[in-house]
């Protein structure tokens, strides 16, 4: 681990940072990778971070969360747990091929990939090579953009650790391909995983992500993954975060769709401290399918900001946009949802809500979907809604000899359960069913 000691802004102290470890810890294996990070720092520095001057952010001070103490993971630490406690964390009664990574780095003797179908390949970034590397090259921060967002580019200059998933053209994966994300840190330290996940034409995966933190440091995660779904695939995503309560993430996912693709995302955000979902997916051919879903269960002082763009580029698609949160305490929720509709794009079916339960006078909500539309012949629509339980159905239950726990559980489990029944496998879903019941 390395600690940035001269006394500047936090941007001047990454970028240095930076400096020092180019070309010693970082992988300097591949001359592209090495250009590309070099690349990517000058963004970061040119951009510097979001406040809340910056429109997309201004409910959400991520900034104030880092420091000039904050130090880059990329030493190894020891393995803080055995294979059966890392096994712990898992869903139970999932059937699935998995991978376990511990502060963003592959650990082999945890994982279980062995068995993937007809030359599908799941492996660390800094062991793809031949082929492999060189789709790793051509697709690597081609969907994430390093020049627009300052966290993508954060996360590819000290770009060292990761993942890749290949499912060549024709391949269905027989079973879910399960990430158990681990975070074991020191307080003040950065941490940044990395996925790249292709999907060759007509082939069909599913992947789950599973984010915990293994103690109550002030860790910093930054994540960045990149989907590429061609022609007549099919990619089904979903993810759980549930992190500690002084944890800051950011999740920069972007997803590429071609012709007659079909992609499904669905997060559920459990606990945490500050968490910034962005969300871009780009359906850039006909006849393509799109759906984001999620699901906040908001407690103590949580913030989630889930942040979305649908930019469709190519006419006859179809979007469906579903967020729900409950929020208790002192928790805020923040969504701000776009649909973007181009002059070309004609025959676009999509469809955007965002759906929230405050449960105290201290939590809040601030919600603000989008259409921006320059097609003439689409099918678009929007909402938001923000309140509290139904008195009258709560008055209803009780009248019914239900106890004030009871009613209100019955009533917040009706709220949320088009989204949570969603999850098509049924033991994540009754995961996430179970964890709303004993909040409650």
């Amino acid at each position: 681990m390395t600690t940035i000691e001269s006394p500047h802004r936090v941007e001047d102290r990454i970028s240095e940072l930076y400096s020092m470890l180019d070309g010693h810890t970082l992988n300097g294996n591949s001359a592209a990778l090495k250009n590309l990070r070099k690349k990517a720092i000058e963004a970061f520095a040119a951009q510097g971070l979001p406040t809340r001057k910056t429109e997309a952010w201004k409910y959400t001070p991520v900034e104030k969360k880092l420091s000039v103490d904050h130090t880059v993971y990329h030493e190894n630490r020891p393995l803080p747990l055995s294979k059966e406690e890392a096994h712990a964390f898992l869903v139970p009664g999932i059937d699935a091929y998995l991978a376990v990574t511990v502060n963003g780095k592959y650990i082999a003797e945890l994982s279980n990939i062995e068995g993937l179908p007809n030359g599908t390949v799941f492996t660390p970034i800094d062991q793809a090579s031949g082929s492999l590397g060189d789709l790793l090259v051509s697709r690597l921060d081609t969907q994430s953009d390093s020049s627009k967002s300052p966290f993508v580019a954060l996360n590819t200059a000290f770009l060292k650790d990761g993942l890749v998933l290949h499912v060549p053209a024709k391949v269905h994966v027989d079973k879910p391909i399960y990430v158990l994300h681990l975070f074991d840190t020191d307080a003040h330290t950065i941490v940044q995983p990395r996925m790249l996940c292709v999907a060759e034409r007509e082939s069909e995966v599913t992947l789950i992500e599973q984010y915990v933190s293994l103690n109550e440091a002030s860790h910093f995660i930054n994540v960045v993954s990149e989907w590429a779904v061609s022609q007549q695939a099919t990619f089904k995503h979903y993810q759980i975060q549930d992190l500690n309560t002084a944890s800051t993430a950011v999740f920069n996912q972007y997803a590429y769709q071609e012709q007659h693709s079909y992609f499904a995302t669905h997060t559920s955000t459990l606990k945490g401290g500050l968490i910034r979902n962005n969300l871009e997916i780009v359906p850039d051919a006909e006849e393509c399918e799109s759906h984001l879903l999620g699901f906040l269960l908001g407690s103590g002082t949580m913030h989630v900001d889930n942040h979305t763009l649908v930019d469709h580029k190519k006419p006859n698609c179809f979007s469906n946009e579903l967020y729900k949160n409950i929020l208790d305490d002192q928790s805020t929720g923040v969504f701000n949802g776009k649909v973007f509709v181009h002059q070309d794009a004609q025959k676009i079916n999509a469809y955007q809500s965002n759906k929230s339960i405050t449960l105290t006078n201290k939590a809040r909500m601030y919600s603000k979907p989008e259409l921006e539309i320059y097609a003439d012949d689409v099918r678009c629509s929007h909402g938001a809604t923000t309140g509290q339980l139904d008195a009258e159905a709560l008055f209803y239950l009780r009248s019914r000899g239900l106890s004030q726990k009871q009613a209100r559980s019955i009533l917040l489990k009706a709220f949320a359960h088009d989204v949570i029944d969603a999850i098509e496998f049924e033991p994540l879903r009754d995961y996430v069913d179970s964890r709303l019941l004993e909040s409650l």
